[in-house]
């Protein structure tokens, strides 16, 4: 695997009808790195055309922000920390997901596991704070600070991203944030209903890795196995 510009760790779905449903949506297979037809749903318009920043990141859940690694930091140890971490970390389980709107974009939320994913998210942002490059002042300005709160503004000089710790919401992106969401918002929810896992659960940490044209591709799981 070549050296990428930023990495991330995300949640991704494992082989299986959730996962095919959910690539073929946003149009990418970021495993394979494979474009795939877009369904084109009543009352969504062009499929493309409101998935566009979700389909360059491919079908996931933030778990650590991508982030730039620090100097002298390679995909080797980029890949020991998240297999030692793994290996410490439970499974998280979830009564499933739902979707709903989210500041104007849809997506899939959990339900009923709202300690155990704030637990894993600082666990895993702790852990990999070491990775990562300081922020630059055009990354930071990219976070549009003045409009943080004042707990955000902490988190980002901290650990190089706002929404994390107690500020961390997991979800999975389905669209790009839209003018008039609920028609989208119920057409994904037909569709998606019948693939839905119950119970949800996060059983391994994605790395994935954004290369030199800003598309990310899953590059490794590692097992929660603790």
């Amino acid at each position: 695997m070549d050296q990428m510009k930023r990495y991330a760790v995300y949640y991704a779905p494992p082989e299986g009808a959730f996962a095919d449903r959910a690539n073929a949506w946003l149009g990418r297979d970021p495993a394979t790195g494979t474009d795939l037809p877009q369904p084109v749903l009543p009352g969504t318009g062009d499929p493309r055309a409101i998935t566009v920043e979700p389909r360059r990141y491919g079908f996931h859940g933030t778990i650590r922000a991508p982030f730039r690694p620090g100097a002298g930091v390679g995909q080797a140890q980029v890949h020991a920390t998240l297999a030692t971490l793994a290996a410490k970390l439970a499974p998280v389980t979830c009564d499933g997901l739902q979707v709903e709107v989210l500041d104007g974009f849809v997506a899939l939320t959990p339900l009923g596991c709202e300690a155990a994913l704030l637990d894993l998210g600082a666990a895993v942002v702790t852990a990999t704070n070491a990775l990562r490059a300081p922020l630059t002042e055009a990354e930071i300005a990219r976070r549009r600070p003045d409009r943080l709160t004042p707990r955000q503004r902490e988190l980002l000089d901290r650990w190089g991203y706002p929404h994390v710790m107690d500020e961390f919401r997991f979800h999975l992106t389905l669209t790009d944030r839209l003018d008039h969401p609920q028609p989208v918002r119920q057409a994904l929810e037909a569709h998606f209903t019948p693939v839905l896992p119950r119970p949800f659960v996060i059983a391994d940490l994605c790395l994935f890795g954004e290369d030199t044209s800003g598309r990310f591709h899953l590059l490794h799981r590692y097992t929660l196995s603790g």
